[in-house]
Order: C-alpha cells, then sequence, then structure tokens
C-alpha cells in the first residue's frame, strides 16, 4: 500500500514537535543552500523557533545585502500599485466626470428648445414646470434690481436737490451781505469803487471827451454848477 496523504495541522505533542521542527529545518537549509548553488540565485531564509531561536541562511553570508534588495523591490513595487490604483480612479474618474458633462449639455439643449424629439410627455411636463419656475425667478429677481436702481436714482436726485439749496442759501447769503456792506459805505460816505467809476466817466464826457474842460462853455449853459438857491443863501 502506498503512503496515504498527510494532513497538515499543528503537532500537539510538544517533543514530537520539537523533534519535527528540528529535522524540517535541517531538510529546509539544505534546499535553499541547493537552489542557491544550483540555480545561482540569492536566497535568504529566516526562522524562529517556538522560543524565539533564531536559525538563518544566506547566499555568501550577505543576509544584509539581500533584506536591502527585498526592501527596494518592496518599495518599488508599492509606488507601482499605488500609481496603477491612482491611475485607475482617475479613469474611473474621468469617466464619470464625462458622463455628467455630456449630461448637463443635453439638458442644456432641452432648456434652448433643441432635441426635443427624445422627450415623453412627463418629461416635457417637468422641463415645462422648471421654465415655468426659473421665469419665475428671473422676474422677481428683475424687479428687485430695478426697485433698487430707482431707490439709487431717487437718493442720488434727493442729495443733487439737497446740494442746490446750500449752494442757493450760500449765494443769497452772499448778496445780502454785499447789499449791507455797500449801505455801510453809503452811510459812511464812502462811494463804491463802481460808481466812482461811473462819475468819471460822466466828467469826461462832460468836458469834451478827451478829459480837457471846454473853455467856451455851450450857449444857455449856465457858468456855474452851483443851484441858485445855494448862491442866495451864500449870500445872505
Amino acid at each position: 500500500m502506498g503512503r496515504g496523504r498527510v494532513t497538515l495541522k499543528r503537532i500537539e505533542n510538544k517533543i514530537n514537535r520539537q523533534v519535527t521542527f528540528s529535522k524540517r529545518r535541517s531538510g529546509l537549509l539544505k534546499k535553499a543552500h541547493e537552489i542557491s548553488v544550483l540555480c545561482d540565485a540569492d536566497v535568504a531564509l529566516i526562522v524562529f523557533s517556538t522560543k524565539g531561536k533564531l536559525c538563518e541562511y544566506a547566499t555568501d553570508s550577505s543576509m544584509e545585502r539581500i533584506i536591502e534588495r527585498y526592501e527596494r523591490y518592496s518599495d518599488a513595487k508599492m509606488q507601482l500599485n499605488s500609481t496603477n490604483e491612482s491611475q485607475g480612479n482617475w479613469s474611473l474618474e474621468h469617466a464619470k466626470l464625462k458622463s455628467r458633462i455630456e449630461q448637463l449639455q443635453k439638458t442644456q439643449r432641452h432648456f434652448i428648445g433643441e432635441e426635443l424629439d427624445s422627450l415623453n410627455l412627463k418629461e416635457l411636463q417637468s422641463l415645462e414646470q422648471q421654465l415655468d419656475s426659473a421665469l419665475k425667478n428671473i422676474r422677481s429677481k428683475k424687479n428687485q434690481v430695478m426697485l433698487e436702481t430707482i431707490s439709487q436714482l431717487q437718493k442720488k436726485d434727493k442729495d443733487l436737490q439737497d446740494q442746490n439749496n446750500l449752494l442757493s442759501k450760500q449765494i443769497k447769503e452772499q448778496e445780502k451781505e454785499v447789499a449791507r456792506h455797500e449801505l455801510e459805505m453809503q452811510n459812511h460816505g464812502i462811494v463804491p469803487s463802481f460808481q466812482l467809476n461811473s462819475l468819471n466817466n460822466c466828467d469826461s464826457y462832460m468836458a469834451g471827451g478827451d478829459g480837457e474842460i471846454e473853455e467856451n462853455p455851450r450857449q444857455g449853459q449856465p457858468s456855474t454848477v452851483m443851484p441858485p438857491w445855494m448862491i442866495q443863501y451864500m449870500n445872505q
């Protein structure tokens, strides 16, 4: 009879387990050495017993070099897997975004009244309700903007009226100040400059226009400028 298949499971007997470990460890080390020699492969083997005893084997006793090489390989493989995973996620996200954009563009064409043949009655009614709601919102916003604009114009008009009233009041006050100043000058016997200019012009006219007094007054013109009642009063 041939040997039957042995079921691999933990050996419950502690002594048998220790004996089996020693035998299998020697066989494992031998196989590791054989594969490294026959196949020119770098082999590193690390085994810890149940009691924590270390048993190791490395090709040409270069355990550190093989472990360093393994770490570099693990890091590169991890980065490659991460990159592939990221690329897969980006591809999936790109497909989702592309589908979303196409759907939005299709909905936009429906809103402007294009490509409506593919819609059924229920979808057309829904589109109509959305357009009605959008029109109500647009009209409401338009009225709000118009009211705000009118309010701003009214405020601006009021500000201009206030400025106009203030300027008118300042002009009236200046006119009153000028009139009061002229009255004070007249009360003190001071002739304003514009009246002096008028008198000088009259004197020049009476002098003949060239500033010189005529020697022979016109016929019928009195020889004195004093009124008769003043002469009579001076003779008394």
